[in-house]
């Protein structure tokens, strides 16, 4: 099965029925040191192997995407870096409860200050996706990248917008190769006893519900190959070193001391 169609039986295997999100659902560190042609990478091969995930990993070529960047009012594609700049990404809902996703949003804030303090901030483009745009509007967005630190005005970032929960889902299943379950709070039956005018302001009150799904960072050069995946990156069971993070995005790009 091709890693961008969706996952079936074995993504919904990796997902564990946990609300918030999981730092391990799809297992490992998601690299893969098998054969790979170094030609279209910066870094070299990482030196753990633990399975074979559906996301791009080391190596391979991250999807083609055109999502809209409700900030800034621009549509941001995989075209607008490739042959241009590096990208960082990752995927959040800002309503998250566990910290998970702010700890996603927390590197992102490393990498972008030791960009902004070194000069490499218009090599190297950042992009936070989210897969809750039915609450997380620009407005939201907005907020809460400043609470996490992030210069959301800056050209270099982008948070990007799929058009409604659905399109998020097939777009993180089926391009992205990442599983994603969303968990309701409200049972079936009491959702039923419910007025459709009540079930309409419990939804757009944004409190409901939860996600399930995985925490990754991706690291992708300016030919569109991916050079480091980090899917662990906000479990706090384990010590995630965003200057890890920091060191390869500067090698990427091409920075020297």
């Amino acid at each position: 099965m091709d890693r961008r169609t969706y996952l079936g039986t074995a993504g919904i295997a990796g997902l564990t029925s946990v609300a918030g999100c999981l730092g391990e659902a799809l297992g490992g560190d998601g690299e893969n040191t098998g054969d790979t042609d170094d030609t279209d990478t910066v870094l070299g091969n990482p030196d753990v192997r633990r399975g074979d995930p559906s996301y791009p990993i080391h190596g391979e070529e991250f999807p083609s995407f055109s999502l809209q960047d409700p900030l800034a009012e621009e549509t941001v594609s995989l075209e607008d870096f490739v042959g241009e700049r590096p990208f960082v990404i990752t995927y959040f809902y800002s309503s998250c409860p566990d910290g998970m996703c702010q700890q996603l949003l927390q590197h992102f804030h490393r990498i972008q200050e030791d960009a902004m303090d070194s000069d490499y901030a218009d090599e190297l483009g950042l992009l936070a996706v989210t897969f809750d745009p039915d609450r997380d509007t620009a407005d939201p967005l907005r907020s809460y990248g400043t609470q996490m630190g992030i210069d959301v005005d800056a050209d270099h970032w982008h948070f990007l917008r799929p058009a409604d929960n659905e399109t998020a889902k097939t777009l993180l299943n089926e391009t992205f190769g990442l599983p994603l379950e969303r968990d309701d709070e409200q049972s079936e039956g009491s959702a039923n006893e419910s007025t459709n005018e009540s079930a309409n302001e419990s939804s757009d009150s944004g409190g409901e519900y939860t996600f399930t799904h995985s925490a990754l960072v991706q690291l992708v050069n300016d030919r569109g190959i991916v050079e480091r995946a980090y899917p662990r990156a906000s479990n706090q069971r384990e010590t995630v070193n965003t200057q890890v993070m920091v060191e390869d995005a500067r090698t990427v790009v091409g920075v020297t001391e």
